[in-house]
């Protein structure tokens, strides 16, 4: 039994590049303390998210970064033998992308340009066009990054191209246009659940899914970071407060008797479904 502690992050992030990084020195840290191999760091970890998702302010977003940018390379060094995913804007030549970058003290293992944009963000970021796993030495990942999980087809993309484990990065606030007075009851509270646990069940796979807490500018996020198993099982999570939720699984084992008796991948009828409906 290969079993592996996957660690998944609640924290506060905005726009001073040296804070984020101390912040995510000190969750990398904690991490390893608790044993992770895996840590899945927030969306915009490094720079923050967008204050106002409705009317973006064009001379206030978050700092763009090459994807080489030597913050990057800090975060790998960082991460040692631990696999890091971590959320960052992407420049891109005259473009912008939300972003995701996996490391380890060897390098980058994989990337992500989020692909599908609300409304605000358009403002913002130009949308990426596609999804792949990548091998690490946690297991084969694959990496969404917010509204991206809120389309069945994405994390299907990346269970059909092998991946045990989606992490999931998110910098997910209460609704804007419907708050609730507690967070607990807020719409997108309850989403953000729901998309996690069933992206997790319907494609049998482990998903670690991490979110930023606090607010920033007019955004308030929910924080909820938590550990699903292949059932659409809640293993660990912080609620709505910052930390770590973490969990111990043999990721292998756990896929395979999940999927002994029901295969949702290998039971597909793709001839029945409509062109590009994955």
């Amino acid at each position: 039994m290969a079993t592996l502690r996957i660690a998944a992050a609640s924290a506060h992030f905005g726009r001073d590049l040296e804070f984020d990084l101390r912040r995510i020195a000190k969750l990398v840290a904690d991490a390893r303390e608790a044993g992770a191999g895996l840590l899945v760091l927030p969306d915009a970890a490094l720079g923050g998210y967008l204050a106002d998702l409705r009317h973006p302010d064009p001379d206030a977003l978050p700092p763009a970064l090459d994807p080489d940018d030597p913050l990057l390379k800090q975060v790998a060094e960082l991460a040692g033998e631990m696999v890091v995913c971590v959320g960052y804007c992407e420049a891109g030549g005259d473009r912008r992308y939300n972003a995701a970058v996996c490391v380890t003290g060897d390098g980058v293992l994989g990337r992500h340009r989020k692909v599908h944009l609300p409304a605000g963000e358009v403002a913002a970021y130009d949308p990426g066009d596609r999804f792949d796993a990548f091998d690490t030495p946690a297991g084969r990942i694959g990496m969404l990054i917010d509204y991206d999980k809120t389309f069945p087809e994405s994390a299907r993309s990346l269970a059909l191209d092998g991946a045990e484990i989606i992490a999931c990065l998110s910098a997910w606030p209460t609704s804007i246009t419907n708050r609730a007075p507690r967070m607990a009851q807020d719409r997108q509270s309850r989403l953000f659940d729901l998309y996690d646990c069933a992206r997790a069940a319907e494609n049998q796979v482990v998903v670690a899914s991490s979110n930023q807490t606090g607010a920033l500018g007019g955004m308030r996020f929910l924080g909820q970071a938590k550990v699903v198993g292949p059932g659409g099982d809640i293993l660990a999570r912080t609620w709505s407060k910052a930390g770590l939720a973490v969990a111990e699984l043999d990721v292998a084992a756990e896929i395979a008797n999940a999927r002994r008796v029901l295969n949702h991948i290998g039971e597909r009828r793709p001839g029945s479904y409509r062109a590009g409906s994955g």
